[in-house]
């Protein structure tokens, strides 16, 4: 099943699990520690937890200082809409600085209210960012034409970072579909992980920029 399949059959928690994830993976490109979001992810938990998602997440974008920034605080998916954290187009900053405008949109994107419609419309957007912030800050070329190919399961001549966030995304979901609340533990590592990963990748890149 593609990761765009995976989305569409995904249930809140499954969705809010999976935008959290994308965003904890990419939490190196702001500058955050490894348990910033822990709260988040402890809501999810159960059903009590959904009510006290907004005020956590304030309190990220706080520490952050992603609270109100680049025109998505209102909940939306971001200035260019639903699975698109883009924007106008326009940037032209370097790959790295693009990777980070990317990752400051997925937490300033990110619903107040955990519904269901608000945390598909995240959760999609999140992903497509997530794989085009590997995708930038791969070495190696990937080969596709877009991330949406990815997404819908044409995987030819992929890049390692880029093949391993698919894979991560895919995991995620797929522990969540079958396992429930139960799967937010092996979610949580799998995203964990990613971060060490990309954290190694940002570490790599600022040593040769210096």
């Amino acid at each position: 099943m593609s990761l765009v399949e995976l989305i569409g059959q995904a249930d809140e928690r499954g969705l809010a699990a999976s935008g959290l994830a994308c965003l904890d993976r990419c939490v190196p490109l702001l500058g955050g520690d490894d348990e910033i979001l822990r709260p988040l992810w402890a809501g999810l938990a159960d059903d009590a937890g959904a009510a006290e998602w907004g005020e956590r997440l304030e309190q990220v974008r706080g520490k952050l200082g992603g609270e109100g920034e680049f025109g998505a605080a209102d909940g939306e998916p971001g200035p260019a809409g639903s699975g698109d954290l883009s924007g106008s187009g326009d940037f032209r900053g370097s790959g790295e600085d693009e990777a980070v405008l990317l990752a400051r949109r997925m937490l300033a994107a990110a619903p107040v209210e955990r519904s269901a419609a608000g945390v598909r419309a995240w959760a999609d957007a999140c992903s497509v960012a997530a794989l085009q912030i590997h995708r930038l800050l791969d070495p190696l070329k990937d080969a596709g034409d877009s991330v949406d190919a990815r997404r819908e399961g044409r995987t030819e001549g992929m890049s390692p970072l880029v093949a391993a966030e698919l894979r991560r995304q895919i995991t995620v979901l797929e522990l969540l579909a079958g396992h429930g609340p139960a799967g937010l533990r092996p979610a949580l590592e799998v995203s964990t992980e990613g971060r060490r990963v990309l954290r190694a990748v940002v570490s790599r890149r600022s040593r040769r920029r210096g």
